[in-house]
């Protein structure tokens, strides 16, 4: 059931994609209803197989390659499903939904059964320690993809591409708003989940950092998220350069993951050391 489920999920992330895009480029409003709809039934059925798994092993189904990828995909669409109920930014969901798709595919490349949690991380700081940083990356993930229609838009402008189809884009004005609320809710959820998991760190294995890959990579993750919130907020950066810098912090968080879940397991991935 967990594979069938997270099977429909996959397909239909890559049906969203295609008929949000396809918004973009017709004059009728119903391809947005049907997107939308779409990336709903699939955020629906990702959950079910994430909800499936957890059964399955008894915990929050987090700990491996294919559950982080899982995990984390479902949690960016979540995050987009709750702005686009204020906003509408479908432009946004074209991009969110192509970048479900992708984590969710590397997710299913990597699938492994359901093994048995080891000892010591069967504590109540697992699910407060990953869904605060898996919140936090989602998040910032939005702002990512806020990121790249801003920087789509800005360019069409200036090359005074004024179309029909240029209307369906959110403003600059919008895009960079919400980039930078993005960001102001992404960071603290970032920062309290360094926070728990160094606390966690402290109870199980007795020190706070150990200097793993992942840590090392949060930490300047950390410093880039807070250099551009003291930017914006201080010096006033915005638009184009607010835009390039956030979608660069979240190469660093994809990278971060690679080292973390893949190169580097470690506490953070597969060896639990």
């Amino acid at each position: 059931m967990e594979l069938l489920l997270l099977k429909i999920a996959l397909i239909a992330y890559l049906v969203a994609a295609g008929i949000l895009g396809l918004y973009l480029l017709l004059q009728h409003p119903a391809p947005r209803w049907g997107g939308l709809a779409v990336l709903l039934a699939a955020f629906v059925a990702h959950g079910g197989a994430i909800v499936a798994r957890s059964l399955a092993g008894g915990y929050v189904a987090v700990t491996t390659d294919y559950e982080a990828l899982s995990f984390f995909a479902w949690l960016i669409v979540g995050v987009y499903l709750a702005v686009e109920t204020r906003y509408r930014l479908v432009a946004v969901g074209a991009v969110v939904a192509t970048l479900a798709f992708m984590v969710t595919l590397g997710a299913f490349a990597s699938y492994s059964g359901v093994r048995d949690l080891p000892p010591n991380l069967r504590s109540a700081w697992l699910p407060v320690h990953v869904a605060l940083a898996f919140l936090g990356n989602a998040v910032l993930a939005l702002a990512f993809c806020v990121s790249l229609v801003y920087l789509v838009q800005e360019r069409r402008l200036k090359e005074k591409r004024v179309d029909r189809r240029l209307r369906r884009l959110p403003s600059l004005e919008t895009l960079d708003q919400l980039n930078y609320r993005a960001l102001a809710w992404g960071f603290p959820l970032l920062t309290l989940g360094i926070v728990t998991g160094a606390l966690w760190g402290k109870h199980s294995w007795g020190h706070f950092w150990s200097w793993e890959e992942r840590e090392v990579f949060s930490l300047i993750l950390w410093l880039l998220y807070a250099g551009l919130l003291q930017a914006r907020l201080v010096i006033g950066w915005r638009g184009r350069r607010l835009a390039t810098v956030t979608i660069i912090g979240f190469a660093v968080v994809l990278v971060s993951f690679v080292f973390g879940h893949v190169l580097f397991p470690g506490k953070h991935g597969g060896s639990f050391d």
